[in-house]
């Protein structure tokens, strides 16, 4: 059984980690509110580009002078997965739940015979996923100098995953987030983002439009732009998910160190107890001895 200093040590222990976690639920909490504004901000005009983009394609006939990143190769042969995860941890199962659905994705690419590439956009993902798939990482971006997620950074991806298709380095290309939901609900999504994944015109969107120039080269000029808008979209997302399931996870962190803390003071007042009432026990058996 350990001893009353032991146990005092305990409590004061778990009683520092619990100022830690209570600060950093807090400082999660500040940083949410505004990585949340951000991200539901971007919805809209991602939201909107891609139905432009679904009445741009509807107007044209996929041949040899549609672009490449609408078109496609022709081929899924090559697989690129931009995996997108945070720089730290402490945040429940947010970083591990964005790599599952990476890793499930490319264990099933490769059992259909397929060649895969991922570039990891995060520590926390690149650590995970090195340990199954080193050979397939081609990239690693750091983001860990960003105090703040800019378009500059969605860019700066998008940059990369162009250049690399324009070298016919890959056929398709998957986006891999989590979407922010709520504070206890980040959802993990799977989004195409070459060749572009378009959505037809709804009900709403059937007017008939005509262009200038053709539609033809308003897409080349569009699409890579929509690239950059979805992966800085992702980013955004994955910032408040982040903020939100580091919350959720210190929250829980604080509440159960304070239950450890009542069971630690519980027994040491016990043990304080049976060492007191033992040296009465004694000092009574003394005097009855004299």
């Amino acid at each position: 059984m350990p001893s009353l200093k032991d146990l005092r040590n305990r409590i004061a222990s778990v009683k520092a980690t619990q100022k830690i976690t209570k600060a950093m639920q807090m400082v999660a909490a500040a940083k949410l509110r505004r990585a949340q504004t951000a991200a539901e901000a971007a919805r809209p005009y991602a939201e909107r580009m891609s139905a432009v983009l679904g009445n741009l394609a509807s107007g044209i006939t996929v041949g040899p002078d549609t672009p490449r990143l609408l078109a496609g190769t022709g081929s899924d042969k090559v697989q690129l997965l931009v995996v997108c995860t945070a720089e730290r941890g402490l945040c429940g199962a947010f970083n591990s739940s964005i790599a599952r659905l990476a890793r499930d994705h490319a264990n099933r690419l490769l059992a259909e015979g397929k060649t895969v590439k991922i570039i990891c956009v995060g520590k926390k993902g690149y650590d995970i996923l090195r340990r199954q798939f080193a050979e397939q990482i081609i990239e690693f971006v750091d983001l860990r100098a960003a105090r703040q997620i800019g378009f500059e950074h969605g860019d700066m991806i998008a940059q990369k995953v162009l250049a690399l298709f324009e070298q016919g380095a890959f056929d398709v290309a998957t986006l891999f987030y989590s979407r922010f939901q709520s504070v206890i609900s980040q959802i993990p999504t799977a989004q195409q983002i070459v060749p572009a994944q378009i959505e037809s015109a709804g009900a709403a969107s059937q007017a008939v439009y005509e262009y200038e120039p053709d539609e033809g080269e308003i897409l080349t000029t569009l699409l890579p732009r929509n690239l950059t808008v979805q992966v800085f979209r992702a980013l955004l997302e994955n910032a408040a998910s982040e903020q939100g399931a580091r919350m959720s996870a210190m929250d829980s962190a604080t509440r159960n160190a304070g239950e450890m803390i009542k069971k630690q003071t519980m027994t040491y007042n016990r043990s304080r107890q049976a060492m007191i009432t033992k040296e009465l026990i004694e000092i009574i058996s003394g005097a009855e001895a004299l």
